[in-house]
């Protein structure tokens, strides 16, 4: 069994996890004071636990419900940057090595910010978050835009306009029922003829046809949960030799090594896994398709990068060797380019795991 103490030294990479779904209870309770704005429970520790209880109802509308809460206290830049270097302090601080965190700028604009502000003040926030966290961090950002809206190609064209700016990426989420991401189409298209990277939320409330149509249509470099894919896969329940079979979208996907970013934690929430021992992440990496372990959103999910993987080691029997080929596996699909990729697998993560 890992300690507790080596998850927390362990080198991890996150390439999953929402800014706004990361704040420190005590900071949304501060800055929703200074603004005047309502919050269920105005004590920090009450706040903490009714943010992951009205997550956990099993449903992705009323878990996405707990965000009109964080982002009410992101609307100014001083704000923002507070959160955004908050984050990467608390990544660090859990042995987090390489983070991709994303956001959707788009809704920090009701207090009079311009996008362009927002990607400031957010970038602002990392670079001081990285100058004095307690460990040595590497923060990007990846920008979201709504599926519900109708922003996505100014939201892609942002990010193409960041790219030299501390912006690794462009992402879709919000609600994906009723929301294809085909939707988007001339967003996806506009950042290939760029040759700038995305990703795309699919899979997680939805099945089989969003991750497809998210490969085959819009060209994600990478799935955002990705959870459903085992529906494209047939097994006896036995993880250890039982018969396998998987469907053309699923040997596709395992064979062109798209990454998935897994949230465990999350995916219960939801209600797209019954428990972290039923969770598909175990036969997906048993199956070696290129798995990632992510946190999705810390604080409505009480979770952190260690946590997860505490729980995956308790419900799957994984050891450090495990924990590596996650972490190796994620700084691989990091849109960070190559030569940047691979110095942090060789200099950090190798010699960490190689040592014990």
């Amino acid at each position: 069994m890992i300690s507790p103490g080596e998850l927390v030294a362990a080198p991890k990479v996150l390439l999953h996890d929402h800014l706004d779904g990361g704040l420190r209870p005590g900071t949304v309770v501060e800055l929703a004071r200074e603004i005047g704005h309502r919050l269920p429970r105005s004590d920090a520790a009450e706040l903490g636990a009714w943010f992951v209880e009205s997550a956990d109802s099993g449903s992705l509308e009323r878990y996405l419900e707990t965000f009109d809460h964080t982002v009410a206290v992101m609307q100014t830049a001083e704000a923002i940057k507070r959160v955004a270097s908050e984050c990467v302090q608390d990544l660090a601080a859990d042995g987090v090595v390489y983070a991709e965190v994303r956001y959707a700028p788009e809704q920090h604009l009701h207090q009079g910010l311009t996008l362009e502000q927002v990607v400031d003040a957010v970038r602002e926030g990392f670079e001081h978050g990285m100058a004095v966290a307690e460990r040595p961090i590497v923060v990007r950002q990846l920008l979201t835009a709504m599926r519900h809206m109708a922003r996505s190609m100014e939201i892609a064209e942002l990010a193409v306009a960041y790219r030299d700016a501390g912006v690794v990426g462009f992402d879709i989420a919000g609600a994906e029922a009723g929301f294809p991401p085909t939707r988007h189409l001339d967003a996806f298209e506009y950042l290939q003829r760029e040759n700038a990277h995305f990703t795309i939320h699919a899979g997680e409330a939805f099945g089989l046809p969003s991750i497809w149509q998210a490969i085959q249509w819009c060209g994600a470099d990478r799935l955002g949960h990705g959870v459903r894919i085992i529906d494209d896969i047939t097994h006896d329940g036995d993880l250890d030799g039982g018969k396998v079979e998987l469907g053309r979208l699923a040997a596709y996907v395992r064979d062109r090594r798209i990454p998935l970013e897994m949230c465990p934690s999350s995916n219960l929430q939801t209600g797209a896994a019954a428990s972290i021992a039923e969770h598909p992440i175990g036969l997906l990496t048993k199956l070696r398709f290129r798995v990632t372990v992510n946190t999705d959103n810390r604080l409505m999910s009480g979770t952190s990068m260690s946590r997860e993987l505490a729980l995956l080691s308790e419900a799957f029997g994984y050891d450090l060797a495990d924990l590596r080929w996650f972490a190796i596996n994620a700084m691989k699909s990091a849109f960070l380019p190559f030569d940047e990729r691979l110095a942090i697998i060789n200099n950090v993560i190798k010699p960490w795991y190689d040592s014990h």
